[in-house]
């Protein structure tokens, strides 16, 4: 796909799947569980818009080696085979290690590539700058900028982003400040050129409809994408009244998720709230997938999993409140 094409296929409003890596319990990338998920999340979404987004944070490609991350991206392009679009996470610290992952991604066939925020030092706004250029320029495909302060310390601020979004293949921003006022700010700097993407999940996609989000990431596709794309097509619709009523629907799931967070807490951020969060609903989404018939597998250390007397509970949300069917 060309990064023209995926701009546009971006400015229509789509679902990004960020897939979660399933690790076996002798802390091995399950590569034929990743390719049993892509199947199903093909399946599903062939023909709609939705993509595919391996190795983001939530597939915790922090803690993978360079050779595991090229391997998952690999079968995902290939399990993939051109039915939706894929857009690899090539996320580093350093400038020469994301070109490098960039590149190799295109080689293998990825539609796009999606890059977070430079993290561990921070650059000052030029470096920033160069660091998304200099990717952008070694490829022939679309780059996505993932402006995620939560993970990186850093924030790439509307005058900056009209910088970045002029380099010609930049084709998006998953956009995930925890201030609507900030998300609408970008949208009225750069959202006419570069489709603004929630990068915060469905209740935040509904939340800044209004303001001029283009579709939305998100973890729980991977295991419930029908419902993901229901929102996306009530929120392109306008249809304000539905989507209420689905982002309603996952209240329960929300509750549980609150509950693991203080029981497994606290989280050990030093950043100031909305910013220092658990990370255990990462956790909550491999059991789900699990309990639904999934590869979820297991979280990898410092992420721990979740405990069997709260998967047995996490059970009773999904299948009796939720009311999702098993998939397998």
């Amino acid at each position: 796909m060309r990064f023209e094409s995926l701009k546009e296929f971006l400015m229509r409003g789509s679902v990004l799947v960020v897939q979660m890596t399933p690790f076996t319990k002798d802390d091995e990338v399950d590569f034929e569980g990743i390719r049993e998920n892509t199947k199903y999340l093909v399946e599903v979404g062939k023909g709609s818009p939705l993509a595919l987004v391996p190795c983001g944070s939530n597939g915790e490609f922090y803690a993978m080696k360079e050779d595991e991350i090229k391997k998952v991206i690999e079968v995902v392009v290939e399990e993939a085979g051109g039915k939706v679009p894929v857009i690899a996470g090539t996320g580093a610290a350093g400038t020469k290690v994301a070109v490098e992952l960039s590149k190799y991604s295109q080689d293998v066939g990825a539609d796009g590539v999606q890059v977070v925020l430079p993290y561990y030092h921070v650059p000052d706004e030029e470096g920033m700058y160069l660091h998304y250029r200099k990717i952008a320029e070694a490829l022939d495909i679309g780059v996505m900028v993932y402006n995620n302060p939560s993970v990186s310390k850093v924030y790439v601020r509307p005058a900056l982003m009209r910088r970045i979004a002029e380099i010609p293949n930049i084709v998006g921003v998953k956009e995930n400040t925890p201030f609507i006022d900030v998300f609408y700010q970008q949208v009225k700097s750069v959202g006419h050129k570069i489709p603004i993407v929630q990068g915060r999940g469905e209740w935040w996609y509904a939340a800044t409809l209004p303001y001029g989000a283009r579709g939305f990431v998100s973890g729980l596709a991977n295991f419930m994408p029908e419902f993901s794309l229901e929102l996306l097509k009530a929120g392109n619709e306008g249809d304000w009244k539905k989507v209420h009523e689905l982002v309603k629907k996952l209240e329960p799931l929300d509750e549980f998720i609150a509950k693991m967070r203080e029981k497994y807490g606290p989280s050990t951020a030093v950043l100031q709230p909305p910013y220092g969060t658990s990370y255990i609903y990462m956790s909550v989404r491999k059991a789900a997938m699990e309990i639904l018939g999934l590869k979820g597998g297991s979280m990898r250390l410092p992420l721990v999993n979740l405990r069997d007397e709260d998967r047995a509970e996490l059970e009773e949300v999904l299948l009796n409140k939720l009311r999702l069917k098993r998939i397998k």
